[in-house]
C-alpha cells in the first residue's frame, strides 16, 4: 500500500473514530501538536483532546450525525476529503436550541500527515447553508 493510500485509510478511520469518540484511536493517530483550522468554531482544536472536545460540542446537537465520504485526493503528505455532514438538530448547538430540523451540508477537509500521524487539518464547511437549513437565517 502506498503512503497516499495509507493516509486515505487513516482519514476514513479518523471519521469513524470521531463519530465513536474513540479516544484511544485519537491518542495513537493524532499528534499532540495537531491543530484544526476551522473559522466556524468558537474554540481551538488542538491534539487528540481537542478532537474529542469537538465531538462533545457537535454530537449532542446532532446525535444521529452521519458523514458520507464522497471523494479522496492524495498528494505527498496531504489528503483532501469531500464529504457531507448529515443529521437532525435535536440538542443545543452553541446558543441555538434544538430545532428538530435536518442538515445536509458539504465539507472539504484537508489533512496533513507526518510519519503516519495526523498533524494538521483545514476544514471548510457550508456553515451558511447549515444556518439556513436550521432556520437561523432566511432561505
Amino acid at each position: 500500500m502506498s503512503i497516499q493510500d495509507h493516509n486515505k485509510q487513516l482519514c476514513r478511520d479518523y471519521f469513524k473514530a470521531f463519530l465513536a469518540r474513540d479516544t484511544a484511536w485519537m491518542a495513537r493517530h493524532i499528534a499532540p501538536e495537531f491543530v484544526r483550522h476551522d473559522p466556524g468554531l468558537p474554540f481551538e482544536v488542538r491534539g487528540p483532546q481537542g478532537v474529542a472536545q469537538l465531538h462533545d460540542a457537535l454530537l449532542p446537537a446532532f446525535p444521529d450525525m452521519e458523514l458520507p465520504l464522497l471523494d479522496f485526493v492524495a498528494e505527498g503528505d496531504k489528503v483532501l476529503v469531500r464529504l457531507k455532514v448529515q443529521g437532525t438538530h435535536t440538542g443545543a448547538f452553541g446558543d441555538m436550541a434544538a430545532t428538530g430540523k435536518k442538515i445536509d451540508i458539504d465539507v472539504l477537509d484537508l489533512f496533513q500527515f507526518k510519519d503516519g500521524v495526523l498533524v494538521e487539518h483545514w476544514a471548510l464547511l457550508d456553515n451558511l447553508g447549515m444556518l439556513k437549513q436550521l432556520g437561523a437565517l432566511p432561505q
